[in-house]
C-alpha cells in the first residue's frame, strides 16, 4: 500500500490564517488561526485563584479571559507545590536556579483542591482546552513545553517514550540518548516523531525547549497576575511541527511574509537544507483555496447533510456535549446483493467518511452514530476493525467502542478547541432571504429604472450589465431588440453579458472600470426591513 502523500494549503487574510490539510488532495482538516486569539492550548500565564469551590472540588483562575479560567484538583500535577514555591522565589527576586528550590511534597491523586490552593494566590497554569462556546478556558498547572522531538517537563526527572514507538532496541536507545542530555530537575517525553532520528536532532530539540523555559522564567520574574508568560506556537508552526514528514509533498503559502516564515521555522529544526524547498510560494491570480480545490471541497464536506456516493449520505446533528451522526443508504441498491451485504457496504464507505468528518470539523466530545442495522456478528466486527484503521490517522486522543445491539456506535474523542463550523449556505440574490420576487413581469420596467438612474443620477459613461442566458436572449432578440430601444431612449450603448452564473431574475451592473455597481433597490430594503 502507497503511504499518503500530505499536502498544506495556508492562505493569509487580514484577520485570519487559513490552513488546510490534503491527504491525497482529499482535504482532511481545517483550521483557522486569528489574529487576535490570545487563549490558545499551550499557552501558560500568572494566574490570581479567584474562588475556590468545594462542592466542585475546582477553582476559577483569573487569566484574563473574559470568562475565568476553571481548574479541577485533577488537572493539578503532581511537582504542582515545587512549582509554586519556585515561582515565589523567582517573583521575590531570589535565584532562579532550579536547583536552588528544595521539592515539595507531591499532590496525591486523591485529595481536596482547599488543601492544596488559596483565593488571591498567583498560580503558573497552562491552557488545556480553549473556551468553548460559554465557558472559559479550562487550565492545568503540570506544565510542558512541545518540541518537534520532545515534551520538556520542569521538575521531573523521569525520561518517557511514546507508546507508539515499539522497538525494544530504538526505545533503549533514546533513552540513552536523552539520558545523556537531559537538564537536571527536567523530565523528558520523547515523541513517535523522534523515531530513527539523529541524536544530534533531538539534542538540539531539548536545547530549545529549555530556552523557551528560561524565557518564561525572566518573563515571571517581571511580571504580575494575570498575564502571559509564555506562548504556544502560532498554530501553522504548531501543525509543521506536528505533521511534517517525509510523505509532505509540498506546503503551498499565497502570502510572502509567512512564506519567509515557514520556510525558516522549519530550517530551524531541519539539518537539511532541502527540506525547506518542499514550501512555495503561490503566486496565482486564482484565489488559493480555489486552484487546489479546497473552497469546493469545504462546500461539499460542511452542512447538516453530506453526501458520500452511489446515494449515500449522512446527516449530522451537533449539540453542546453530543454529536449524533445517522448513516442513509439513499437508493444504493445492488440487486445481486442481499440486504445485509448492503447494508456492510453502506456502513463500510460511510465509516471513512465519518472518520475524515470528526477531523474536518474537529468534533469532540461523545459521538454517537447510528449505523444501517446488520444481523451477522461477524460483519459487526469487521465494521469495528474498520473504523478502528481509519481513527488511526486522528491526532486527537480518541476511544472506539464496539456496536451496540441497536447498532448504535459510540466514539469519545478529545475536545481541545471550539468546533469548527462553515456556513455553507448563500443568501438568495434575487429575494435577499425573503422568499419572495418582484412580478416576472416587471423585470423590464426595473430594469430600465436602474439604467435611468445609473445614467441621469450617478452619471455613469459606461454601464454593463450580466444577464441569466435567458434574460439576455429576450433583450437582444430581434433587428430593433430592447437593447437597441435603450441606444434611442439613452443615446449610448447599454453592453449586456450573457453569464450562467447568475440567477434567472438577477442582474449586475459594472462601470467602466469592469467594477460592479452595487444598487439598493427595493427588494433589498424589504429584506432589510424585515430583519429590523
Amino acid at each position: 500500500m502507497s503511504e499518503i502523500t500530505k499536502e498544506l494549503i495556508i492562505t493569509s487574510h487580514p484577520t485570519e490564517v487559513q490552513i488546510a490539510l490534503l491527504e491525497d488532495k482529499k482535504l482532511v482538516e481545517i483550521h483557522r488561526e486569528k489574529m487576535t486569539e490570545q487563549f490558545c492550548v499551550g499557552n501558560v500565564y500568572l494566574g490570581r485563584v479567584r474562588k475556590i469551590m468545594p462542592g466542585l472540588n475546582a477553582a476559577f483562575i483569573s487569566i484574563g479571559s473574559e470568562k475565568d479560567a476553571f481548574l479541577h484538583y485533577l488537572d493539578i500535577g503532581p511537582n504542582s507545590l515545587t512549582i509554586s514555591e519556585y515561582v515565589k522565589m523567582v517573583m521575590s527576586g531570589n535565584k532562579r536556579s532550579m536547583s536552588a528550590i528544595s521539592n515539595q511534597p507531591q499532590v496525591q491523586k486523591v485529595g481536596k483542591i482547599a488543601d492544596i490552593l488559596t483565593a488571591g494566590q498567583q498560580i503558573l497554569v497552562q491552557v488545556a482546552k480553549e473556551p468553548i462556546s460559554t465557558k472559559g478556558p479550562r487550565v492545568t498547572t503540570e506544565i510542558s513545553f512541545a518540541g518537534r522531538y520532545a515534551v520538556l517537563v520542569p521538575f521531573n526527572d523521569k525520561v518517557f517514550v511514546s507508546q507508539k514507538i515499539k522497538g525494544g532496541e530504538e526505545r533503549k536507545r533514546l533513552r540513552q540518548i536523552v539520558s545523556g542530555v537531559k537538564p537536571k530537575n527536567f523530565g523528558i517525553i520523547i515523541r513517535t516523531s523522534a523515531e530513527r532520528k539523529k541524536a544530534e536532532d533531538i539534542s538540539k530539540d531539548i536545547e530549545q525547549l529549555v530556552l523557551r523555559w528560561k524565557l518564561m522564567v525572566d518573563k515571571l520574574a517581571v511580571s504580575q497576575a494575570p498575564y502571559k508568560v509564555a506562548s504556544e506556537l502560532d498554530r501553522t508552526s504548531s501543525l509543521i511541527r506536528d505533521l511534517l514528514n517525509d510523505s509532505f509533498q509540498a506546503i503551498h503559502v499565497d502570502d510572502k511574509d509567512l512564506f519567509l516564515e515557514v520556510k525558516n521555522y522549519i530550517k530551524s529544526f531541519s539539518d537539511d537544507k532541502n527540506d525547506a524547498d518542499i514550501v512555495k510560494l503561490y503566486k496565482d491570480k486564482i484565489p488559493i483555496f480555489e486552484y487546489f480545490n479546497v473552497a469546493k471541497q469545504i462546500k461539499a464536506s460542511f452542512g447538516k447533510i453530506v453526501t458520500i456516493k452511489n446515494g449515500i449520505y449522512l446527516i449530522i446533528e451537533q449539540t453542546e456535549a453530543m454529536c449524533v451522526i445517522d448513516v442513509n443508504s439513499g437508493n444504493r441498491v445492488k440487486s445481486s446483493n442481499s440486504q445485509e451485504e448492503n447494508a456492510l457496504q453502506v456502513n463500510m464507505d460511510s465509516a471513512a467518511e465519518i472518520a475524515r468528518q470528526l477531523r474536518l470539523r474537529d468534533i469532540g466530545g461523545i459521538i454517537v452514530i447510528d449505523f444501517i442495522d446488520m444481523s451477522k456478528s461477524l460483519n459487526r466486527a469487521a465494521l469495528y476493525r474498520r473504523m478502528c484503521e481509519l481513527m488511526v490517522a486522528d491526532r486527537a486522543k480518541h476511544t472506539v467502542l464496539q456496536l451496540s445491539k441497536f447498532g448504535l456506535m459510540q466514539i469519545t474523542r478529545q475536545r481541545v478547541r471550539q468546533v469548527t463550523t462553515i456556513d455553507t449556505l448563500e443568501q438568495c440574490p434575487v429575494c435577499y432571504g425573503t422568499g419572495k420576487v418582484k412580478p416576472t413581469i416587471l423585470v423590464e420596467e426595473n430594469l430600465e429604472n436602474m439604467i435611468d438612474f445609473l445614467i441621469q443620477k450617478q452619471v455613469e459613461s459606461t454601464i454593463t450589465i450580466d444577464l441569466h442566458p435567458f434574460l439576455y436572449a429576450y433583450f437582444t432578440k430581434g433587428i430593433i431588440s430592447k437593447q437597441v430601444k435603450w441606444f434611442f431612449k439613452y443615446k449610448r450603448w447599454i453592453h449586456l453579458r450573457e453569464n450562467p452564473e447568475t440567477h434567472l431574475l438577477q442582474h449586475k451592473f459594472y462601470n467602466k472600470d469592469n467594477e460592479e455597481i452595487v444598487i439598493w433597490d427595493t427588494q433589498q430594503a424589504l429584506h432589510k426591513e424585515n430583519e429590523l
